[in-house]
């Protein structure tokens, strides 16, 4: 590898030109190469680029762009129905990986994903960046240090705005991103198994499509991704955790609001208020503290700093030689969350975690 680490970026849509403009602001970082099979996507990608003065090489078909020996490591932020197809073609090569979540859509991709990366030569990273939002990051810092004691309950509210527009609307249905709690949720069931640290038992779930896109048709059809759910999820430590997901809620002064309760005490965390509560078992005892931001984000972009910590870390792990902090077995985790929640929902019943493996 150069003295530069040079990415290639496979599919440029508007998370593919985010992780263009953070690894433009990271040092001795450049984006050598992109590829996308849309012509509009790759006029953004390579507008992305430009504020490099070093255009990069584009590409209609990401095969080419592995095999240019023009890059070190690719980020993947392709629909989320290719990235199998995709990551069976990076596996071919020796090149370090930043894969965008969710890992894959189903279950046996996923666990091809994780066997295929045991014998990887390059790094395989799983792009799982709301751990690296300060807020969270600040919570779960005060969970390891036992700032509630024994964690008992973990919760997170997400109420926002619905799925945005994508290339052919491929967002709009659950067979293309392996359903909305799996596509958008398998980050907050990244947050429970971190938090918590335990095997996740069973899960139950509710939820529907309500509101969002019902007056949509696309070639013909009504979209049919999950607008809002409520998920419960027990751990083997009697641990409980709880998703409560709107999507048609945008004036929410917060997107997410994290709660975490033991029995010592309790911890609350907002985005994109930026701060915590940090409270006891004493009847008004608890404090607010506003959390700063990180210092090195040189870019804020769509997740609040989250991403570039993010791609600080990828990079420091391939120069280093040491193992990914986002790792397959994490990014399986949170996929398997979601599929058993879609379960629960369409068979009207709880999932025991087995009945998956």
């Amino acid at each position: 590898m150069s003295d530069s680490l040079r990415y290639g970026i496979i599919g440029t849509g508007m998370m593919g030109c985010e992780h263009i403009r953070n690894i433009l602001e990271i040092p001795n970082s450049v984006v050598t190469a992109i590829a996308d099979p849309d012509e509009e996507s790759r006029r953004f990608g390579a507008f992305a680029c430009n504020a490099s003065g070093e255009p990069p090489t584009v590409f209609d078909d990401y095969r080419e762009l592995l095999q240019s020996d023009r890059v070190d490591a690719v980020v993947i932020a392709s629909p989320n129905f290719t990235h199998i197809d995709v990551m069976r073609d990076v596996f071919d090569t020796d090149l370090h990986v930043l894969l965008e979540k969710p890992m894959c859509t189903t279950l046996e991709d996923c666990e091809e994903v994780r066997k295929a990366s045991e014998s990887h030569a390059g790094l395989v990273w799983i792009g799982l960046e709301y751990r690296y939002m300060p807020p969270i990051t600040a919570l779960l810092d005060e969970l390891r240090a036992g700032a509630v004691g024994d964690l008992k309950m973990f919760s997170i509210r997400e109420h926002r705005h619905p799925f945005l527009p994508k290339v052919g609307d491929w967002n709009r249905f659950s067979r293309n991103t392996g359903g909305t709690l799996v596509e958008k949720c398998c980050h907050f069931f990244d947050l429970m198994n971190l938090a918590i640290g335990r095997e996740p038992l069973r899960v139950y779930a509710s939820g529907g499509q309500a509101v969002n896109h019902l007056d949509e048709s696309v070639q013909g059809e009504t979209p049919d991704i999950l607008d809002h759910a409520f998920v419960i999820v027990d751990y083997d430590n009697q641990t409980k955790a709880t998703l409560d997901l709107c999507m048609f809620a945008e004036s929410s002064r917060n997107e997410q609001e994290i709660c975490a309760v033991g029995d010592a005490g309790k911890l609350e965390c907002f985005v994109p208020n930026g701060s915590m509560v940090i409270g006891t078992r004493k009847m008004g005892d608890y404090r607010e503290v506003e959390i700063s931001k990180d210092p090195r984000v040189a870019h804020e972009g769509f997740h609040h700093g989250a991403s570039y910590l993010e791609h600080l870390d990828f990079a420091e792990a391939i120069r280093n030689g040491t193992p990914p902090l986002v790792d397959v077995r994490a990014g399986l985790a949170s996929v398997e969350l979601g599929l058993a929640a879609h379960r629960s929902i369409e068979e009207g019943r709880p999932i025991l975690m087995a009945e998956l493996r």
